[in-house]
């Protein structure tokens, strides 16, 4: 046996500072690369690129044009259904996050909480900051005369310069297929809007939208928010700013007409299976 000599083993001071002052700049140089990263403002879910960034950053995106589609469950789930309307929204330069439950089915089987912003909102900071006003800035495309009506009313009332040149009485387009619409592209291109408003239902104006973004030579920023306006004009349900900002705009709506809305989120079942088969892939593939 190795007889016990009595000393204790001195520490190596210098080794251990040295091993803390690489820990200390590794970490450092860590948190650089971490704060200095290009930061990821997209998320394709199911094929479509979705913006997840900040309001203030989506308002500043829509300046540069394009199709911008804002997608409730049923819509995202018409995908599987309907070519067509696949395309289109694969096709749209950006998604934003409408769907409540889309958001919570994402953060459920991935990990990964994504900001939401109703197509509601996003109208609302859009007509926050003043642009679009002026004589020929905007154009919209409305789902019947009276809504045209009462929608310009209140977009008047509001300070925007919106004539009868300005909106457009949709006619009733097929619900499945591909669109075309030259009574409407040769309004637009007379017209030579900055931005276009397609107030029509979701699974049709996603297709209207895509028809105008590549058939248009400029590129106009192309909104779809269904009856976001209405919402606002009052021609629909108003929903309070705190409820949407809750998710429960919903709710307002079941409760204003519980047949109507319970027929338009029959299919939202469907959305649970579709993204755990297919997660950030296009429905239409293998």
């Amino acid at each position: 046996m190795r007889a016990y000599s009595g000393m204790k083993k001195t520490p190596n001071l210098t080794a251990i500072v040295k091993l803390r002052v690489g820990h200390f700049a590794l970490s450092r140089f860590l948190l650089f690369l971490w704060y200095c990263r290009v930061p990821d403002h997209f998320r394709t879910i199911l094929g479509v690129r979705f913006f997840i960034g900040d309001l203030d950053g989506l308002l500043e995106r829509i300046t540069q044009g394009g199709l911008i589609v804002a997608p409730s469950a049923p819509v995202m789930v018409r995908m599987e259904d309907d070519p067509a309307h696949r395309v289109a929204m694969e096709g749209a330069d950006l998604a934003i996050t409408d769907s409540s439950l889309m958001v919570l089915l994402w953060l459920l089987l991935t990990g990964e909480r994504v900001r939401r912003i109703s197509g509601l909102r996003l109208l609302r900071g859009l007509f926050s900051q003043g642009q679009f006003r002026s004589r020929g800035d905007t154009f919209w495309v409305m789902p019947s005369a009276a809504d045209s009506e009462g929608n310009c009313a209140w977009l008047r009332g509001q300070g925007f310069s919106v004539d009868d040149r300005a909106a457009y009485v949709a006619p009733l387009y097929p619900r499945q297929g591909p669109l075309a619409d030259p009574e409407l592209l040769t309004a637009i291109r007379e017209q030579r809007p900055q931005l276009i408003v397609i107030a029509l239902s979701g699974g049709v104006q996603e297709r209207l939208g895509w028809y105008l973004r590549t058939q248009l030579e400029s590129t106009p920023a192309i909104l779809c928010i269904g009856g976001a306006i209405a919402f606002l004009s009052g021609r629909q349900t108003r929903i309070p700013v705190w409820a949407d900002r809750l998710a429960l705009g919903w709710l307002f709506r079941f409760v204003s007409d519980p047949r109507g809305f319970s027929t338009k989120v029959s299919d939202v079942g469907r959305l649970a299976p579709l993204l755990l088969k297919y997660r950030s892939r296009s429905v239409g593939s293998a």
